[in-house]
């Protein structure tokens, strides 16, 4: 046992021997941690620092008023084509998503009221406050033709009203006409202005790319004009092309995403009116046929 500890303290003595506690490999490693904390201070506080005591860059969105600002005469033109059609669309969905939740709104009232009345003049009477729903123009256009074919002419006579028969229909096909007109105009309002944002879809993004590819071409000309690649001088150029490119884009992704969507409403919408125009038909072939 005493033989064990006398070997153990002389390996403590060799690792001692060997690596002395002062020796320069451990003096490096004591020094590394200071000496990279303080290049890394020291690279921190460069970076906050602007060259010459320049203010802190300034913000993004600065940067983009300042490169529209000092954009050419055709980029600035075709980022004020894209901003103004694209608050034409933006005035446009937002008036279609108000108009439509309220002609949603009238058009279930009103089909509430038709299956509660039990006369056509009551629902004539309710017409006037409903008027967003499509299904108003709808009945109104073949209440109309009821009433013509039920008007006797001016000439015969008037039977007593004691056997005055029930009044009948000549042609119920010119009432299936009359709703089928009638809804044809009511989808046309409906329709109004939507394909605008068709239009803005299609074409804002080549008004986009026409920008696009004048910023490149103007930092190509600086490229060939100063026999330099350096970033300060295409650098302007193609921050004016890729801002036309992406006004391009804000203009057309909202409108053709509100363009399928109305597209949908509108076709549901048309589809309501079909089944009240059948609905109609059945009521006025059953009591006046």
């Amino acid at each position: 046992m005493r033989a064990e500890l006398q070997s153990y303290h002389i390996f403590d003595r060799i690792i001692g021997a060997c690596y002395p506690p002062s020796s320069a490999l451990s003096q490096r490693r004591t020094a590394v941690p200071p000496e990279a904390s303080l290049h890394t201070l020291g690279s921190f506080v460069l970076a906050l620092q602007a060259p010459d005591g320049a203010a802190l860059p300034t913000s993004g969105s600065q940067v983009l008023i300042d490169i529209v600002t000092k954009a050419t005469v055709i980029n600035q033109a075709v980022l004020a084509i894209l901003a103004v059609i694209s608050v034409m669309s933006w005035a446009i969905i937002l008036s279609k998503v108000l108009l439509y939740r309220r002609v949603e709104a009238h058009s279930a009232k009103f089909l509430e009221t038709f299956r509660k009345s039990t006369k056509f003049s009551e629902v004539q009477a309710a017409c006037p406050t409903l008027p967003a729903s499509p299904l108003v123009g709808v009945f109104q256009s073949g209440y109309a033709e009821l009433n013509a074919q039920f008007r006797r002419p001016a000439s015969s006579p008037e039977p007593p009203a004691a056997t005055a028969p029930r009044p009948m229909l000549r042609s119920l096909a010119a009432v299936d006409r009359a709703l089928l007109r009638a809804a044809t105009v009511e989808i046309n309002k409906l329709e109004k202005r939507v394909s605008f944002l068709a239009t803005v879809a299609s074409v804002a993004p080549f008004i986009g790319l026409f920008g696009t590819v004048v910023g490149i071409t103007i930092a190509f000309q600086r490229i060939g004009t100063t026999g330099s690649t350096n970033l300060a001088v295409v650098g302007p150029s193609i921050s004016e092309a890729l801002i036309a490119t992406a006004a391009g884009l804000f203009a057309a992704i909202p409108s053709v995403l509100a363009y399928n969507h109305f597209s949908t409403r509108i076709k549901t919408f048309a589809a309501e009116m079909d089944d009240f125009a059948l609905e109609f038909l059945n009521i006025a072939e059953r009591n006046f046929t």
